[in-house]
This record gives structure tokens, sequence and C-alpha cells, in this order.
């Protein structure tokens, strides 16, 4: 039984579509907040993929004319999530990725495609699905940005409203031009709602005009206070300082499961870590790495990117051959990022190994077949693959920002003598202080105790939604107590 009714608006959600960590937060967090006592309806964008995979659709209510073409709206259930599924085909019926069309380029209209997802979410926070009234709606990121808006300019009584910021450094931003086309009337077009720059700001606007604002951790939420970090929008940020709050991720440890994963070679725990070789040798094989047991294995699971510091990890592959070392690389993003690392796999045979592309299967054995892995980014808001790496006993490597400062104990010398280590940390994000870390990674590798004891301590660490969703929860109830006073 649930005593609170939550609309979640997100563009994607794990396992029906995802093109990263926003898709597994929005398809694990419903479950976990159903434990809380609070029960989740999730809209999404009818994608092919969403559509095919709904069950027991029922048609809840139409529109004749959303942005240029009429839409039903359908509820059902898929990937064991309460689904509103929005039948748009003129918006939604693409093949691919759903933000990029074939050349990577990000399709002219999204503006319009996810302003139709807001009009929609504000319309059922309104009611418009018979027996559905939910207390608080939980808008994701830019592509639900303007739901705040819509419910803020309409006037109406509404639910409470929380936008959750997943990365920053998408916006969202769209010429003035197209306000009216977006529905949004003429004084919404102010530096208190959707302007931002002179333009129209998604995210901007659902982080002036929501109830709440929260990021995927507390460091991040202090980090994008400040103009470092806070990519234009700090100023802001600091003005809504009391509404604005840091939730951990967690990740689904029922999907994440060393013990129970079908998609690795060798299922093991913690009571079993003599079994995890098993898995490191086929990821070897995979890669076409030398079988090299007593090879330091390091590993990547990454968009491949300037934010995630890929380059710095390639201007260390000289250090990571000096080390005896291995990489296992899988990933996707910037064209001269990719060709780097398809480089250095040909010139570093059964060294480097690389796999281009998003293969949920093989980030799995990544996981556990590595002995490191590696996550040098500029900034994180959270980061999931460490927490899955935790998971699996693949000791972190990962720079001192954001969710990854939050998750992740150093094991400097006080650390390992005090027992509570569980991977490394390094600051500032260089190539310098990435090869210190390296190096340090190393020596501890040549220590199979203390080695040991930080993979224990990690597998021992709850990196479920147990504690966010229950700060969630009572976010959501203070909320929505304050709105009915």
């Amino acid at each position: 039984m649930t005593d609170l009714s939550v609309l979640a608006v997100v563009s994607e959600a794990f396992p029906l579509v995802k093109t990263g960590g926003l898709a597994d937060v929005a398809g694990a967090l419903p479950g976990a907040l159903r434990r809380e006592g609070i029960g989740v309806a999730t809209l999404l964008p009818g994608y092919p993929a969403v559509m095919r995979q709904l069950e027991g659709a029922e048609d809840v209510f139409s529109l004749r004319n959303l942005m240029g073409a009429p839409a039903r709206i359908f509820r059902g259930v898929a990937g064991g999530l309460d689904i509103f599924a929005l039948d748009a085909p003129h918006l939604y019926d693409r093949p691919g990725n759903p933000y990029l069309d074939a050349s990577g380029r990000d399709y002219e209209d999204n503006a319009f495609r996810f302003a139709a997802l807001a009009q929609v979410g504000a319309a059922l926070a309104f009611g418009a699905a018979p027996g559905f009234a939910p207390d608080v709606v939980h808008a994701h990121d830019w592509q639900a940005g303007l739901v705040p808006a819509y419910l803020h300019y309409d006037g109406r009584r509404r639910p409470g409203t929380v936008a959750t910021v997943h990365n920053l450094a998408f916006q969202g931003q769209y010429p003035a031009s197209l306000l009216a086309g977006l529905g949004l009337p003429p004084q919404a077009f102010s530096i208190e709602g959707v302007e931002y720059y002179g333009m129209i700001g998604f995210l901007k606007a659902a982080l002036a005009l929501s109830d709440r604002v929260t990021t995927v951790s507390p460091t991040y939420a202090a980090e994008i206070r400040t103009p470092e970090h806070g990519m234009g929008l700090d100023g802001l940020l600091r003005d809504r300082g009391a509404a604005l709050s840091g939730v951990l991720n967690g990740i689904d440890t029922d999907v994440w499961d060393s013990a129970s994963d079908p998609l690795i070679a060798q299922p093991y725990d913690v009571d079993s870590l003599s079994l995890r070789p098993v898995n490191k040798a086929a990821l070897q094989e995979k890669f076409g790495l030398a079988p090299d047991p007593g090879a330091l294995l390091f590993g990547v699971v990454s968009r491949l990117s300037w934010q995630k510091g890929v380059d710095l990890l390639i201007d260390n592959l000289d250090l990571i051959d000096r080390l005896g070392a291995q990489l296992a690389v899988l990933g996707a993003g910037e064209p001269q990022l990719e060709a780097a690392l398809r480089e250095a796999a040909a010139a570093r045979p059964g060294r480097v190994g690389v796999a281009l592309g998003y293969d949920e299967a093989i980030a799995h054995r990544i996981q556990a077949g590595a002995d490191a892995l590696v996550i040098p980014s500029r900034f994180e808001p959270c980061g999931l693959t460490q927490l899955c790496a935790l998971r699996y006993g693949a000791l972190p490597v990962v720079a001192r920002v954001g969710g990854l400062s939050d998750t992740i104990v150093d094991a400097n010398e006080m650390a390992i003598a005090s027992g509570v280590g569980t991977g490394l940390q390094f600051s500032p994000t260089t190539r310098e202080m990435l090869a210190a870390t390296l190096e340090r990674a190393a020596r501890l590798w040549s220590e199979p105790d203390v080695w040991d004891t930080l993979v224990q301590n990690g597998m021992l660490t709850d990196v479920s939604w147990r504690r966010p969703a229950a700060r969630y929860a009572k976010l959501f109830r203070d909320l929505a107590r304050e709105r009915a006073a």
C-alpha cells in the first residue's frame, strides 16, 4: 500500500530505453520508493522501445494537437514500472538514440519533443488521467524542465514540484522565438521564469520554478553553487540554496549482484572471491588481452568525453605499459577519443582492448573481471559505475569531485590502518595526479592482503537505494504537507 503518489517525468528509464545513468535512476528509484510507501507513475516518451514493451496498455486520454499532430496517452506496465506512455509518432517514432539523429546531431525539433512531454506531465499533474492525482511531480533533467513552468503559469492549484539535476552541463537552451510555439505565455520570458541569457532555458526554468531542487550527490550540490562548476547557473542556485539539496544515487542491487548475475562468466560474492579470477580471464579473452592473472587490469565503462577525463587516461598509456598493467575500455562518445583508443589498441596488442559503443553485458563483465575501475572525471554529479565497482570488487580509482568524493573512501595510510578504505581518490584532475594514483594502485596490487581488504570493504558497502529512497520519501512527504496546508 502507498500513502503518497508521485508522477515522475523523464526522458529515459532502464530497462526500456537507456543512454546513461539517468535511465538507471529512473528505472530503480520507483521500486525503492514503493518500499517507503510511495507510489510512482513514470511518464515517458512513446519511443518504439517503450511502446513495444508496454503491457496491459489502456488508452487514458487523447490530444488533438500536440506540437503539430494528434497524440494519445496510454497507461500500462513495462520493465516493472507503472508507465504513462506519450504516443506521439511525429515526435518519438524514430530509431536509435532518443536525442540524436543518425549523424550524431541533436534532433532539430528537440525543443518541441520535450516540451510536449512536459505539457503532458502538467496535464497529468492536474488530473487528466481518471483516478490519478499525484501529490508531487518529480521532473528529471532539462528534458522535463518545463513541467514546473507549465504548472506555475497555469495558475490553478497544483501538486508540489521537485526538479532533479543529473548533469548541469546539459541545459536545453532554445531561441526565444519559440516561446509561443512551446505554449508558454509572454510573462514567462523573464529572469524569474524561463529566460536565460536571451534564450529559453528548459533546465533554468526547472531550477527557478520548482518548489525543491535536488542533485544526485551532496558534494555536487555544493559545487554547482560555484562559478567553476555552476555552468552559468551558480547565481540562481545560490539564491535557491534553501530549496537545494543533494541526495546521493544508489544502484539496483538486484540487477547489479555478482552472486546471481547471469551476464558474467562466474558468479561470486564477498565470501567466494577465489572464484572472481575466472571473470578476469574471460575479460582478458574478450578484449584480446594477454592471459596474465598477475597483470593489474584496469577497466573503464564510460562516455568518452572531456568531462570523463578519458584523454588523461590516454595520456598515461605509456605508464600503464611500464607498470605491466592492462586496460579494457567500453564506451562511445567524442570521435577523436574513439580514434585515439582504436589506435592505442592497435599499437598495444595484448595490453589495451577497446569496445566502442555501449553494451550492458560487457559493462557487467568489466565490473566482474577488472581489478580496478578508473573514473578520472573532471566533474561528476554522482556516477554509478563506481558504485557498481564497489559491489563487484573492482577497486575504484576516482577523481575527488562530486559524487565520486561522496562514495569512495580513499585508501590512504590512515584509512588502511583503520580498515576503512574502499578505493583511491586523486585531486586535482590532471594527467600527473592520475599517473601518481595509477602508480599507487600498482603498489597496493603488490600487497595482496591489503588489496583484498579494500575489495572486501567495498563489497560490504551499502550502495543500494535504501538510504537515498528514504531521503526522497521524506522530501516528498514534507513538500506534500506544505502544499496541502
